[in-house]
């Protein structure tokens, strides 16, 4: 009798430290989603607040997110082979030195230049531990089987959390100046930096890879790719979520330009639009794992994707600024629920092998329409904005249905993957 207590108590402590992991890794995600969120929408805000310039702060969106690309192709073969924890660890201390430096350097005189710099070193920093979170959150979904898109919603929630209050942070201490800001930006980096030192690097798990992709950044591309040739299912969903989040880009950077110059209200209302329309994208996620168990990842996704693109179209037609902030809670919702398709989808399709360059790339195409919203607003006309909106609402949706009609053309390999993974359709 002695032996199956002893077995038992082995079990029920290996699960209680398999949930203190799994504890971890979600701090880790709140506290490095949250420094990201506030850096992203408060970098072009605080350059419109420098220069007062439309252009200005397109530019600076385009100079954050273009580098981020270049990160993305670095930093997927980095993660392979070395671990994310060190990764995390390693970003997150960057990103609180870079921040105290632009302190310092905006203190002694120096220009928006500065500003710019620290959002392209922020941005690289952002994805590089955006990579390393996501390989961690895949190999979590691998060790709880069935409950895996339950996960990523969680994981997802996390980062919507982070939207909805990264925003209003980042405009409420705007009011008080740059400098509040960039010490908070500090702060939450060190806070990272030591939760992700507490996460143990020696558990097998957290070594997502076993083969590291060898080679330069092209290499880890070159096999992110082949995967996707080889998966024509996860290649159509990822070219609908790039079409949706130029969307999501071109609204992310005009609307600072929209609140404040046509719409006439204070930046704190600029973060404040963006916190409800994370609040209902966190709503979203909490019911899409439902969702998904019900419908099915395919009707999910599309019908998301439909709403993002009818919400795009909205806030290019919204006359006042409670439609317009309504334009953008939809288009968040549908941007969360999606986000959750993407995750669960690439856990299961993506080879462990090499999963931080597959990943990597998937993250590079769906990224890409990011610095192209940046540039588009940079080049556009300011008093023709909504025009911008309104015909990229079109060429969104025009593309948004090549693609999911290509993913249907595909549902077969939809079916088998949700025949072998009951965790699609079972909670």
């Amino acid at each position: 009798m002695p032996r199956p207590t002893t077995v038992h108590q082995r079990h029920r402590a290996a699960g209680a430290a398999d949930r203190d992991w799994l504890l971890r890794c979600y701090t880790l995600r709140a506290t490095d989603s949250l420094a990201a969120a506030v850096v992203m929408y408060a970098v072009p805000l605080l350059v419109l607040t420098l220069t007062h310039s439309p252009g200005w702060a397109g530019l600076a969106f385009l100079l954050e997110w273009l580098p981020r690309l270049a990160a993305i192709a670095g930093a997927g073969p980095v993660i392979d082979r070395y671990s994310p924890r060190t990764a995390v660890l390693a970003t997150s201390l960057l990103r609180g030195v870079g921040a105290l430096a632009t302190l310092i350097g905006l203190t002694l005189g120096a220009g928006v230049w500065l500003v710019l710099v620290f959002g392209v070193l922020a941005g690289m920093l952002a994805e590089a531990a955006y990579l390393a979170n996501e390989a961690v959150a895949a190999e979590a979904g691998r060790r709880v089987g069935e409950r895996a898109h339950r996960v990523q919603s969680v994981f997802t929630g996390t980062d919507q959390a982070a939207l909805l209050i990264g925003p209003l942070i980042g405009g409420l201490l705007l009011l008080a100046g740059p400098a509040l800001l960039l010490v908070t930006v500090a702060i939450l980096s060190v806070v990272t930096a030591s939760v992700a030192a507490s996460v143990r690097t020696h558990r097998p798990h957290l070594h997502v890879v076993s083969d590291p992709v060898a080679g330069h950044p092209l290499a880890g591309l070159a096999t992110g790719l082949g995967a996707l040739r080889r998966t024509p299912a996860l290649a159509w969903l990822v070219g609908a979520l790039a079409c949706v989040n130029l969307a999501s880009g071109l609204l992310q950077v005009s609307a600072p330009i929209t609140v404040t110059r046509t719409l006439h209200h204070s930046s704190a209302a600029v973060g404040a639009v963006w916190s409800i329309a994370a609040a209902l994208s966190l709503a979203a996620v909490a019911v899409a794992h439902r969702a998904i168990d019900r419908f099915g990842l395919f009707a999910v996704g599309t019908a998301s994707a439909a709403a993002m693109c009818t919400a795009t179209l909205a806030s290019a037609l919204a006359p006042n600024f409670s439609l317009y902030a309504a334009a953008v809670g939809l288009l968040m919702a549908g941007e969360g629920a999606v986000t959750v398709v993407l995750r669960t989808a690439r856990a299961r399709l993506i080879p462990e092998r090499a999963f931080a360059a597959t990943l990597a790339t998937t993250v590079l195409i769906v990224l890409a329409p990011l610095p192209l919203a940046g540039l588009l607003v940079a080049l556009w006309p300011a008093d023709h904005l909504r025009l911008l909106v309104t015909i990229t609402a079109v060429v969104v949706s025009a593309g948004t249905w090549a693609c999911f009609r290509g993913l249907h053309a595909h549902r077969a390999t939809w079916t088998v993957a949700e025949d072998a993974e009951p965790v699609l359709k079972a909670g």
